[in-house]
């Protein structure tokens, strides 16, 4: 199997996995915020509480339909590299980013885009499993799970500031 590729060597089985989707209101349209959440400078900006850092950018410097990207970061005062690809890009409707080497057994974030009567409904739904069987399951349900909803709304407010920046500046 390429290394680039968006399908994991195994699929957890659903009872396995811990999932969650947040669901954000951003007053622009979506072609804006599908635009900002795909670029990775933002996503540096977005993550610098969490110390998380780009040691592999994708070519050319966006994403796009099978980039790959290494990040650097610490949680739980873990130091850890995840390298992931973004496929099934749809502007502006959704794309979805995939772990393919890194801490998790499994982690899959799908990003979607619909509009709403203020601007935009931006969806995430993450899908994620923790190494280490029956312990790893403990600790997605008991803090991992409420860990990661944090760090993704953490993500979105920036994501939504920077689209209703833009927004505006087009707007004028």
């Amino acid at each position: 199997m390429p290394a680039t590729s968006p399908t994991p060597a195994r699929s957890p089985k659903p009872s396995d996995v811990a999932r969650f989707v947040l669901e954000t209101i951003v007053a622009a349209p979506p072609s804006a915020v599908f635009e900002v959440s795909l670029d990775p400078a933002l996503h540096v900006r977005s993550m610098e509480r969490y110390g998380e850092t780009m040691v592999e950018a994708p070519a050319g410097g966006v994403f796009t339909e099978g980039s790959t990207v290494t990040w650097r970061a610490r949680h739980f005062g873990i130091r850890f590299r995840l390298r992931s690809v973004v496929f099934d890009i749809d502007p502006p409707h959704g794309f979805s980013d995939r772990q393919i080497n890194g801490p998790f057994s499994a982690f899959l974030h799908e990003h979607g885009f619909e509009e709403h009567p203020v601007g935009t409904l931006m969806r995430d739904t993450v899908t994620f499993q923790s190494p280490f069987g029956p312990l790893g399951r403990l600790v997605d349900a008991l803090f991992l799970r409420a860990y990661m909803r944090r760090l993704i709304a953490d993500r979105n407010r920036i994501v939504a500031a920077e689209a209703e920046a833009r927004g505006r500046t087009l707007s004028t």
